[in-house]
């Protein structure tokens, strides 16, 4: 089969330029990635649809066909121009999206692929307005959706017209109707993702979420030859480094790797060390904060929104006397990174995620993949993941609790590794992803052509306001 996926946001090339370091360059991206990778891997044809960039300050971005150099070579990256050469957020795309399906129309001339997987909500725009063209049929995977942002971020009818010149709601959510409508079936990584997300109010009337044959459930993978609880190509360098660097190497450590981003509540984590006197004695706490290594001094080098994080972070931890317990690392890829979970597996250390919600729980996986423990939030993915009691669940907004839970992992954490890292192996992988999109596929081309749709204009204001009274 030939695959197309929609992807206009971000963009991909062979280095992973910028992955996870801006907000349009997110764990989408890896997702996108990875799964790609897989079906191509597997004798499929395909191509990840993206925006040409032709901007000095984006050099990686220019060639209009690019390829990943460990893929197999049915996978390519094709770029589309759209909305001039420079970048541009992904906020400020929705009006070019046209031209951008108008392009890639042009690009495949008549020999359109088979299927198209279509995601976030720009992603789900494009497809909708391909399939309105050429019938094509698509799937898709919202990833995060706007609705749930919006409650987030607390939009109200006072702040409504600020937060929508910021993140320009009614182009994202009536985006995601669209998508939701026109899509042969909706990915979702998690059971809970399809019952609550899609059921939210805003997407009311849009579809029904107890429809079965609406929705797939596809949980997302891990990366098993980075991921892994054998020796990597770094191990050796990246523990020489630890083992320079870390003030007490004997003890076992509590590991935060997550954004700098404030749903992410690595606050919670270091005030749930603070609190106990038991974690502090016997473990240390490492927080990964990717671009520099000793936050008291660099801070200034991170990006606004980060140091509003980070400062009250340093200043608790300062005011606890705890900066000899409490270390950061600087961590570069995601070779470094597995390469770090394990050289903290072998020191029986624990992966903790604090999030006030996490969608899914990739993060959790990886580490657990390398053999280390888990405690994470109960709010999200990560409950329905860990529902075997294969790692332990918390409430996020209760430090004592996170607390109690990093002392039951350090307890129990060869019982709790050992499972969790089985789990990984049974369920999450990116070829298990692949094959379930590719099943999903496959019955999308044995179904008869949608009818081609008028595509309404894409503005959702009135039902925001009306949700928001």
């Amino acid at each position: 089969m030939h695959i197309l996926f929609f992807n206009p946001q971000g963009n991909f090339d062979d280095a992973d330029s910028y992955l996870t370091e801006h907000p349009d360059f997110g764990g989408q991206l890896v997702y996108v990635k990875e799964v790609a990778m897989a079906m191509a891997a597997s004798g499929h044809k395909v191509d990840i649809v993206t925006r040409l960039i032709v901007d000095p300050d984006w050099p990686e971005f220019s060639a209009p066909i690019d390829y990943y150099t460990n893929a197999a070579a049915g996978l390519r990256i094709v770029r589309i121009p759209c909305g001039g050469d420079k970048f541009l957020a992904k906020e400020q795309l929705w009006k070019h999206m046209p031209e951008f399906v108008s392009g890639t129309n042009r690009f495949y001339a008549g020999e359109l692929p088979d299927f198209a997987t279509a995601h976030y909500a720009d992603g789900g725009y494009c497809a909708a307005l391909m399939q309105a063209r050429t019938g094509l049929q698509f799937t898709f995977t919202g990833h995060s959706l706007g609705a749930q942002k919006m409650d987030k971020l607390n939009v109200n009818q006072m702040n409504y017209s600020r937060m929508e010149n910021q993140f320009r709601f009614s182009k994202r959510i009536a985006a995601e109707r669209l998508a939701m409508q026109s899509a042969f079936c909706i990915i979702t990584s998690t059971e809970q993702e399809r019952r609550e997300q899609y059921a939210h109010p805003l997407y009311a009337g849009t579809l029904d979420v107890t429809d079965d044959s609406r929705f797939s459930v596809i949980p997302p993978g891990v990366n098993t030859e980075v991921f892994h609880t054998g020796v990597g190509e770094l191990d050796e360098k990246v523990g020489i480094k630890l083992n320079e660097s870390l003030k007490n190497t004997a003890q076992p450590h509590l590991l935060v790797s997550s954004r700098i981003d404030e749903k992410k509540n690595i606050k919670g984590a270091v005030a749930a060390y603070i609190s106990s006197p038991d974690l502090q004695a016997n473990t240390g706490l490492v927080i990964c904060v990717r671009g520099i290594s000793n936050p008291y001094g660099e801070i200034d080098a991170l990006p606004a929104a980060e140091q509003a994080v980070l400062r009250p972070i340093l200043d608790m931890i300062l005011q606890a006397g705890l900066r000899d317990k409490v270390e950061f690392l600087d961590i570069r890829s995601q070779a470094e990174l597995a390469a770090t979970y394990r050289y903290f597996a072998r020191r029986k250390s624990v992966f903790v995620l604090t999030a006030f919600y996490e969608p899914f729980g990739l993060a959790p996986i990886e580490a657990a993949a390398c053999g280390l423990a888990c405690v994470v939030t109960r709010n999200g993915g990560p409950s329905e993941i860990f529902s075997d009691g294969s790692g332990i669940l918390v409430d996020p907004f209760n430090p004592g609790d996170i607390a109690s839970g990093m002392q039951r992992a350090i307890r129990e954490y060869t019982d709790l590794a050992n499972r969790a890292a089985r789990l990984v192996r049974i369920k999450y992988t990116w070829d298990q992803t692949a094959a379930g999109y590719l099943a999903v596929i496959e019955q999308g081309l044995k179904a008869a052509t949608p009818e081609r749709l008028t595509v309404p204009k894409l503005d959702a204001s009135a039902r925001i306001l009306d949700y928001l009274h």
